[in-house]
């Protein structure tokens, strides 16, 4: 992703600045969806892993990026609180 892009993106709802995802964020998440227990904000279930994702500096929230693409939309977050072993 673009470095000057990932600068100025921050979360829709909290206006919290956003990182790229850490891989050992990444698998922590992917293997919450694996068991089908990740929902998004708007309730519905995540069923795809993911391969990239931005999170919010304060570890808050995950959004997916879809082929380079944020997807920056308050109901397509996803809270990290519902991630049992989710690193700190």
């Amino acid at each position: 992703m673009d470095k000057h892009l990932l600068e100025i993106l921050c979360c829709p709802s909290t206006k919290v600045a956003v990182r790229m995802a850490r891989q050992d964020e990444l698998s922590a998440l992917n293997r919450s969806i694996g068991k089908a227990v990740i929902s998004s904000n708007s309730g519905a279930a995540v069923a795809n892993p993911l391969v990239e994702a931005l999170i919010t500096q304060d570890g808050a929230t995950i959004y997916r990026v879809d082929e380079g693409i944020p997807v920056m939309l308050v109901d397509e977050g996803i809270s990290t609180k519902q991630i049992v072993d989710f690193p700190n």
